[in-house]
């Protein structure tokens, strides 16, 4: 979750991502490392034309052709407070914007509901420029993330950090004003405190829709806010699926988590309740090479 060329480390509770909790242990043999172009020789662009979108356009549950859910209370990886439901309450529509909504009510072991809408089976994408305009939640213990995942486990030991994530945007509700970005892999991630990560201030991120996107391609992976290029990743020569698992489908995750291992670190503010991340549209564009 779930921030040029900013590749600072940060500590454990500043980037706690939102890994999968109960994800595949299979052994996997890794594939014969691919040859890579040097990015110097091959020029790369995306469409104008979105290949996936939702623009929200209706009203009642998300698109089920689109959206699929993660439903638990077990944490997540990361002490998560929230329950995921598949519940109305929670993931809606209505007036062209998608509200994914927390709850201050017990469900299951939880004290608090949300949801966490994925694209897995129904939206999966090897590179392409990805577009979430999004308002953030208000409050402290609050978690919003716009982030991406492997759609299956093809690399290591271990589903998580071995076949990466990549978080387009991830919040904290004590830091109102601050966005992250962050790129975990098995070499790169927060529990060794080497991710590639970076933060761009957003002043009115709470109260205003900002343009939170993502350019992957073979070469390099941008992070991007309102068309400001904050944090660049680009791939060196000798790296492996360790440090560059990104040559395989991801798929989206939109979620709202409340407290938890980051989102917590300050304490839960239950007057806050309910509150919501809002997002008025989802685009999706290929990746063209030139």
């Amino acid at each position: 979750m779930k921030t040029l060329l900013l590749l600072a480390g940060f500590g454990l509770f500043a980037f706690a991502s939102c890994k999968p909790a109960d994800s595949p242990q299979a052994v996997v043999t890794p594939p014969t490392p691919i040859s890579v172009t040097p990015a110097a020789a091959v020029t790369y662009s995306f469409g104008t034309t979105p290949l996936w979108q939702d623009e929200f356009s209706y009203t009642g549950l998300p698109d089920s052709t689109k959206w699929g859910y993660d439903v638990g209370g077990s944490g997540w990886g990361n002490h998560e407070l929230e329950y995921y439901t598949k519940n109305l309450k929670n993931a809606h529509v209505e007036n062209g914007i998608l509200s994914i909504e927390a709850l201050r009510e017990n469900v299951g072991s939880q004290r608090y509901s949300s949801a966490r809408l994925v694209t897995k089976g129904k939206g999966e994408w090897l590179y392409g420029r990805y577009e979430i305009r999004a308002k953030l939640p208000e409050g402290r213990g609050t978690w919003p993330a716009i982030w991406m995942l492997a759609s299956k486990q093809t690399y290591g030991t271990q589903y998580w950090p071995d076949n990466g994530e990549i978080d387009i945007m991830e919040h904290v509700g004590y830091d109102p004003t601050v966005v992250h970005g962050s790129m975990h892999t098995k070499t790169f991630n927060f529990t060794i405190n080497t991710q590639k990560t970076a933060t761009q201030r957003v002043n009115t991120a709470l109260t205003a829709f900002h343009t939170y996107a993502l350019e992957w391609d073979p070469d390099k992976i941008k992070f991007i806010i309102d068309e400001d290029v904050y944090l660049e990743v680009a791939r060196e020569s000798n790296w492996n699926w360790d440090r560059w698992p990104f040559d395989q489908k991801f798929h989206l995750l939109l979620n709202l988590a409340v407290g938890g291992d980051w989102g917590g670190a300050k304490g839960v503010d239950d007057s806050i309740f309910p509150c919501k991340m809002e997002v008025d549209y989802v685009r999706v564009y290929p990746l063209v090479k030139k």
